[in-house]
């Protein structure tokens, strides 16, 4: 970075990461505009922004972006704004944040991406490395940037890619790089599914017989996109055992290569579902391919109790179990977690429509949902596509969905959020969503019930 020097770079996003590599990029002596079409009112974080960087608010200003020598944008930014399709065609490069800080990284990357699963797949995977006395920096969409990782002495990166941040990526090789499952999501940003799947693919892009792909044996869509991958591919499977890599069965996990063989009774494990015990091994395969201490490791797995907002029981009220799913944002993720709980089961959907077909879910909600409680811009769309199943309600608050759950389910049943879409409508972020939920369901008063 400091072969730029004075070097004029438009960071485009003023969020977590625009922020972060404007940051850094001031403090190697680079000439740093952040662009942003929203107003300094809108945008937080603005006042720890480094007195150095210049801003572009208000909308993006195509001179600037023309004349710079390189442009740094953030995973929310589309890539088909006027301002960077002219400075595409001036032959400014292009790159994300992740681009930029794997060029600074000493160390090797493990990436994991899919369409469900990551967060909890990155954390364990972190986690295990750390509990073998690796120096592990755990981050990328998980929530911290990678570009804080620059020029740290960290044995690993442990990074979740989300489709957007793979968009951007040019000489990115992760040592690793997991591909979980794919299905339909971010619909609303690709104009169709292969646009997604193609966005997804790029992780493997610059891996070579060197690397490491791990794939999920029974996701077809995961296998096909894997077939002109360049690494060694190590599968995973929660449906059959395999003769070669990680799979499940009879409540243990088996692992497999060559003469390494080694057997993990997931009795132990906190997490639960059977797409966690996919998300547990394929965080065990660089552990175990890099050296690491076994024991320690699945010691770790088995101490983790799940992430926030991702399948939380937040309480028992007479009788019956409220689960916080917020992270439930597509439609695979909502399916995964309603298949997770039995009927009788009140779901409370909704949000930000992402262009999914809601249809696919009937089989999963016939069998299990038993009320629907639907909040959002989404809910038409929703019952529209599940009406005839059972009793829809709507309501206009999270607060209203929680009392209208509360009196329609009854002792013995479940109610879960799971939204199957983004909260944009009605909140900042999935986890407010979340929180909003929490909190009105804690509020809630026993009805005399057990």
């Amino acid at each position: 970075m400091d072969c730029w020097r004075e070097q004029k770079i438009v960071v485009v996003g003023a969020g977590l990461s625009g922020l972060a590599v404007c940051h850094f990029a001031a403090r190697h002596g680079a000439q740093v505009v952040l662009s942003d079409r929203r107003s300094a009112m809108q945008i937080a974080g603005l006042g720890r922004l480094d007195a150095n960087v210049a801003r572009d608010l208000g909308g993006h200003d195509e001179a600037l972006f023309v004349a710079a020598d390189l442009i740094v944008l953030s995973p929310g930014v589309p890539l088909t704004i006027p301002a960077l399709k002219r400075a595409a065609a001036a032959g400014v490069p292009i790159w994300g944040e992740v681009e930029l800080a794997s060029r600074q990284l000493k160390c090797p990357i493990l990436a994991i991406t899919g369409t469900n699963g990551k967060s909890t797949t990155t954390e364990l995977m972190g986690l295990m490395l750390q509990a073998c006395d690796y120096q592990v920096f755990i981050g990328g969409n998980i929530g911290v940037p990678l570009i804080e990782a620059a020029n740290q002495p960290f044995d690993y990166v442990v990074a979740e890619l989300s489709s957007f941040q793979l968009e951007t990526i040019d000489h990115f090789r992760p040592r690793y790089a997991a591909l979980l499952n794919i299905s339909e999501d971010h619909l609303d940003r690709y104009p169709t599914m292969a646009d997604y799947v193609s966005a997804k693919q790029q992780i493997f892009r610059n891996q070579t017989a060197d690397d490491v792909a791990i794939l999920n044996a029974e996701d077809p869509q995961v296998m096909a996109m894997a077939q002109a991958c360049r690494a060694r591919k190590v599968l995973f499977s929660s449906r059959r055992r395999l003769a070669e890599g990680i799979s499940y069965a009879d409540g243990h996990i088996y692992w497999v290569d060559g003469d390494d063989q080694y057997v993990f009774d997931c009795a132990g494990l906190q997490l639960s579902g059977l797409h966690n015990i996919e998300n547990v091994m394929a965080a065990l395969v660089p552990v175990l391919l890099e050296g690491g201490d076994r024991h320690r490791a699945w010691q770790a797995a088995c101490a983790f109790a799940g992430l926030p907002h991702r399948m939380v029981k937040v309480r028992r009220l007479d009788g019956v179990n409220w689960y916080n799913d917020s992270k439930g944002t597509n439609l695979g993720s909502v399916e995964k977690s309603v298949a997770g709980l039995s009927a009788p089961l009140t779901l409370i959907a909704g949000g930000k429509d992402k262009g999914g077909d809601y249809r696919q879910l009937r089989e999963t909600l016939k069998s299990r949902v038993t009320e629907l409680v639907l909040i959002g811009e989404a809910a038409d769309l929703m019952e529209q596509a599940w009406g005839d199943l059972c009793p829809v309600h709507h309501a206009a608050s999270m607060e209203q969905a929680v009392a209208v759950a509360q009196q329609i389910t009854p002792g013995g049943g479940q109610v879960l959020l799971s939204p199957g879409c983004s909260s944009f409508d009605m909140f900042r972020s999935f986890e407010e969503r979340g929180e909003c939920f929490t909190q009105a369901v804690l509020a809630l008063s026993s009805r005399g019930g057990q």
